[in-house]
């Protein structure tokens, strides 16, 4: 009991940060996730360095075609003798670039919409949510479709049309974070004393908001990852050749019964990147709430 009591008395100083750092390093699946998300992402940035994007993963080979996994190939090679360890590599980074990316943009817009409708209140409210609602109710993977039918399938297309169709869903659930701080008694001091709408909305509203933004954020990087894939597999998304997950699973599905490690690999890709996004969203959820006094 006297330990316990010590662990909490040294860690009372911490900032933040700090605090929030040493929450989350005791929660193993979290920092194994954050492990596995830092290897994701050095194998997409040093991508080019590790395999040659034209003639590893691009150029078609049709004397190695269909090779199982070897040391020559990790991964073996697909039904153009391409390598599979580099189109995976290299498909990272669309997937990081999907799941990131969209996710920052819609959170950002959805942090301007929800904030201020929750601050504004009244008419500015009801005309941001209502307009939300209403994009709301078409389903996030219609939305997109038709977004991409309208502007054409490709990479451009399909990166607007997910930040838009997510943006709605965001705004609502950072709406209903933030209308909880706005009715808070020092939001009404900071108004009493002469600060503008948009200070108290960036230095007040919004920073005692900020973690379940970010919770809220890194749990939606795996659908987001998931939606991109699933749009290239049904060929709305990034276009082959250019090594995406979706396309690869879709360029599989004709040899999945004798080839199965075609399949294998841009699978799990998936399916490891996705979970391990969503254990590092819930160590983070735990580590920002501020009930888990006990360190």
């Amino acid at each position: 009991m006297f330990l316990k009591r010590k662990s909490v008395l040294e860690t009372a100083e911490l900032t933040p940060f700090a605090e929030i750092w040493y929450k989350l390093k005791r929660n193993k699946a979290a920092m194994f996730a954050l492990a596995v998300i830092i290897i994701i992402v050095i194998f997409a940035v040093f991508a080019d360095v590790i395999a040659d994007y034209d003639s590893a993963a691009i150029t078609q080979r049709p004397e190695i075609r269909l090779q199982k996994p070897s040391a020559a190939h990790w991964f073996g090679t697909d039904a153009f003798g391409r390598d599979l360890f580099a189109r995976i590599i290299h498909g990272a980074r669309y997937s990081l670039l999907f799941g990131v990316v969209c996710t920052l943009l819609s959170t950002l817009s959805a942090c301007i919409l929800g904030s201020v409708a929750a601050y504004f209140g009244k008419r500015v409210e009801t005309v941001i949510m209502r307009t939300m609602d209403a994009m709301m109710s078409i389903p996030p993977t219609i939305l997109i479709l038709v977004i991409i039918a309208a502007m054409g399938s490709g990479f451009k297309s399909m990166f607007i049309a997910m930040v838009i169709a997510y943006t709605p869903g965001f705004t609502r659930t950072i709406h209903s974070f933030v209308i909880t701080v706005v009715r808070q008694e020092y939001i009404e001091a900071a108004q009493s004393i002469g600060m503008t709408d948009r200070d108290v909305i960036f230095h007040h509203v919004l920073p005692n908001a900020i973690g379940p933004i970010i919770v809220n954020a890194m749990m939606n990087v795996s659908g987001l990852i998931m939606g991109a894939a699933a749009l290239s597999f049904i060929g709305m998304g990034v276009q082959p050749p250019a090594p995406e997950w979706g396309n690869m699973l879709q360029e599989a599905t004709g040899y999945m019964r004798q080839y199965p490690h075609l399949v294998i690999a841009p699978g799990v890709a998936i399916v490891v990147t996705s979970l391990s996004f969503n254990l590092l969203g819930d160590g983070l959820a735990d580590a920002l709430d501020p009930r888990s006094a006990e360190l």
